[in-house]
């Protein structure tokens, strides 16, 4: 289990919003390299970056910052927000992006989305978003009737490098991460998974690591690092602890 910090970019600054509400963005570093650098520094092994403008717009906006992390650390950076085709997800790979992560159009455009798996195996990750155990997209903006792990199964036999879970109702609000949601969800898919939203605590931390029996791989915090609740070195500490599972 790896402990992943999220930087999510609005304007160009490093923001977090609470239940993806855009009018609800704190800043927390205007930026976002010198930030991708420090959790580096505290052991960060990945580093879980969002294009917030861009999932809303449906194309890239804050290409620079993304540049200017890319090229700010060593460790590999996963990229979502706002990528709908081939030529976007190339453009990334091509400056260093490790993996993609598509959202909006796994729903939008099922059959594009495997032509996209197929062409970059191994770099590309399914951000899945749910709210009451249904799908939201375009920047949680549009809610959807289909079931995550109906979307999820879509896609298994395509090979995606991961599945990252994130529970909309939990994310940024500081009440822990939905537990039971994400194991069912892992349950029912042999592809790894990450988990998103609602990490507040150490606890919330200790409380996930039984799920990488059900097949979760990571788990990604923001606010709580952003705010002091969590230390990422001592979160990262924890999750490596094999005696506290």
């Amino acid at each position: 289990m790896i402990v992943i910090p999220a930087i999510d970019l609005k304007d160009g600054k490093c923001v977090r919003l609470r239940q993806g509400r855009m009018d609800s963005s704190t800043i927390f570093n205007d930026d976002p390299a010198a930030q991708a650098r420090q959790w580096q520094d505290y052991g960060a092994s990945r580093i879980h970056v969002v294009d917030l403008n861009g999932s809303i717009d449906g194309r890239p906006v804050n290409l620079q910052c993304i540049k200017d992390i890319v090229e700010a650390v060593n460790v590999p950076v996963q990229l979502g927000g706002g990528i709908r085709d081939k030529q976007t997800v190339r453009s990334y790979l091509e400056i260093g992006v490790g993996v993609v992560i598509l959202g909006t159009a796994a729903v939008k455009e099922p059959e594009k989305t495997v032509e996209i798996l197929t062409e970059f195996p191994g770099r590309i990750a399914i951000g899945i978003d749910a709210q009451s155990g249904n799908v939201a997209v375009q920047g949680w903006t549009e809610s959807t009737d289909i079931k995550a792990s109906r979307l999820a199964a879509r896609f298994e036999a395509a090979g995606p490098v991961a599945f990252i879970y994130t529970d909309i109702e939990r994310d940024g609000m500081m009440t822990g991460p939905n537990i039971h949601a994400t194991r069912d969800f892992a349950s029912g898919t042999s592809v790894p998974v990450i988990l998103s939203g609602g990490v507040s605590a150490y606890a919330d931390i200790i409380a996930a690591l039984p799920l990488e029996k059900s097949g979760v791989i990571g788990i990604i915090t923001g606010r709580a690092l952003y705010e002091g609740a969590i230390d990422l070195r001592e979160a990262i500490r924890i999750a490596e602890n094999r005696d506290a599972r």
